[in-house]
């Protein structure tokens, strides 16, 4: 549990970080030319390959059965959750319904969908070594 726990942090940190500088890029860059949905719409696949890479990395140090692979995603997922909800309260001085209210809009959707897809990556990943044999 600990191993899962361990590499679950270590997902959320590497992804955070890529998605950090995306988010910088995104709304300095994009968001005043396309508009917040396309934006979002454009960063999606790159933080989601990087997302699959990280992920395919950590798993190869850390072999992980699938149920650990389920810990490894809740947990990043989980503190990526907690930090996007902190920084938007502290940096963005939101209340917990205005940061709520934001899962109203389609760009918000979109994220959430990508964040989901992220916190089953090492499921999937996981399954699929399995299936075919390298793990």
């Amino acid at each position: 549990m600990l191993k899962a726990l361990q590499a679950g942090c270590t997902y959320f940190a590497g992804v955070f970080a890529v998605g950090f500088l995306l988010g910088v890029l995104r709304t300095l860059v994009l968001v005043p030319r396309v508009g917040e949905t396309v934006a979002v719409l454009i960063e999606l696949p790159v933080i989601l390959g990087a997302s699959w890479l990280i992920c395919r990395r950590i798993l190869r140090q850390a072999s992980l059965s699938r149920a650990a692979a389920v810990v490894m995603g809740a947990s990043a997922f989980a503190l990526l959750m907690i930090t996007e909800l902190s920084i938007s309260m502290l940096l963005a001085n939101r209340s917990l319904a205005a940061h709520l209210a934001l899962y109203a809009e389609s760009a918000h959707w979109l994220g959430l969908a990508g964040q989901l897809a992220f916190a089953l990556f090492p499921l999937v990943q996981t399954s699929l070594r399995r299936t075919s044999g390298k793990g």
